[in-house]
């Protein structure tokens, strides 16, 4: 896929916005992982062409440290970076600056990591169309029976949301109240490989020959 790909979605336009939380300084993994690659492009480049390529609106990827190669990284997509200056007091902060850069048309928010290349537009969209017809402010992935990202939050949840601090991440919120999650379920286990060791940049590269 080119990056001229990105710019053409299947299927008509979402009215949920992307949010791609890429602010960390990556202390687990000893070196900036975001810029690390696999199969000749960059690990971020690749989680925001999935986010573009899909039926988002549009992608919001935040930024904070090593803002300036990240968005060098970005710049050929149909993204919009916003910079976090408060990333190291952790993800809550990443994601309030996010939800707050959203379009005011959104009806809702995917939050997806910036480490999970192997998020596909197809997880993106069947996520997106759950959201769509079942009615539920929330929608979350499971796979293989492992609860993951991306999660869809309804535009009413953006204020819980934005009440989180520290470390706390949106899977808090999807805990709560299990009567307004509606699950997707997939039979498999790829979309949930990230990064934060070396042994999974090993893991990872086999899947970019």
């Amino acid at each position: 896929m080119t990056r001229a790909d990105a710019r053409a979605p299947a299927g008509p336009r979402s009215r949920v916005s992307a949010i791609v939380l890429a602010a960390g300084a990556s202390s687990r993994m000893g070196r900036p992982k975001l810029f690390l690659e696999l199969g000749g492009r960059s690990i971020i480049s690749r989680v925001v062409e999935s986010a573009s390529s899909s039926r988002v609106m549009e992608t919001v990827v935040v930024l904070g440290h090593g803002a300036e190669v990240i968005a060098r990284e970005i710049a050929g997509f149909p993204a919009r970076a916003v910079l976090n200056p408060d990333y190291a007091s952790g993800m809550a902060s990443s994601l309030r600056v996010g939800l707050g850069a959203v379009s005011p048309e959104a009806e809702a928010a995917l939050i997806l990591l910036g480490d999970q290349p192997l998020v596909t537009p197809d997880v993106i969209n069947r996520i997106i169309k759950t959201f769509e017809t079942a009615g539920k402010p929330i929608v979350a992935p499971v796979y293989n029976g492992v609860q993951g990202n991306p999660v869809c939050f309804a535009r009413a949840l953006f204020p819980a949301l934005s009440a989180l601090q520290g470390d706390r991440g949106a899977k808090t919120i999807v805990g709560e109240d299990p009567s307004q999650v509606e699950w997707v379920i997939f039979e498999t286990d790829l979309p949930l490989k990230d990064l934060d060791v070396e042994e999974d940049y090993d893991a990872l590269r086999r899947y970019f020959p």
